[in-house]
């Protein structure tokens, strides 16, 4: 059996290079998801098969590791919270290559994207410090210290997507820099 229209990666890889060409030609703002869908070539329900609004084209890939993150942090109960934690956070920044939220990272301005870009990245973070909170909850840590190191991770994993992307994205792997942020985080669960 064979299958019609564009391979999966390639729609959507398609859909977020015309996103991020026409943000930075004509502003985030301005940018319709039909604009978008013109650009690409693909019909507008293709754009929501593969995205639910248009600044999700900008963090679809960070959003899935976010989605699995979360999932290994509710399967992992066996093991030390604070070991559990780093170990899922490690694997945030394993294999992230340059992809459209470097460049809107990058070229925010250009783009158009300040305020947008900073109510997403704030999405995420706390996306990222539920799911941490939730896991060291789990293990008796208190709300409070759970819900603190929580938030502490989130904006240790967002700080280093920013600075990774500002320094070069694909210039060092975004491991190192998530590394270094999760150390400062994790004083946060020390006593």
């Amino acid at each position: 059996m064979s299958s019609t229209g564009r391979p999966r990666a390639s729609s959507r890889e398609t859909l977020a290079e015309a996103a991020c060409e026409l943000f930075l030609e004509q502003g985030y703002e301005q940018t319709t998801v039909a604009d978008i869908t013109q650009r690409a070539g693909v019909s507008r329900s293709s754009f929501f098969n593969y995205f639910s609004s248009k600044a999700d084209v900008l963090w679809a890939g960070l959003d899935e590791r976010i989605a699995a993150l979360r999932a290994r942090l509710e399967a992992d109960d066996g093991a030390d919270a604070a070991d559990a934690v780093r170990a899922a956070l490690d694997t945030l920044g394993e294999d992230f290559a340059p992809d459209s939220l470097a460049l809107a990272l990058v070229n925010a301005e250009a783009m158009g994207l300040g305020d947008e870009l900073q109510r997403e990245a704030a999405v995420r973070s706390v996306r990222v410090a539920a799911a941490v909170a939730a896991r060291l909850r789990r293990a008796g840590v208190n709300v409070l210290r759970a819900d603190v190191a929580g938030a502490a991770h989130g904006g240790a994993v967002l700080a280093a997507i920013v600075a990774w992307a500002r320094a070069g994205a694909g210039r060092t792997p975004l491991s190192s820099v998530l590394h270094e942020a999760l150390d400062a985080a994790a004083a946060t669960l020390r006593r």
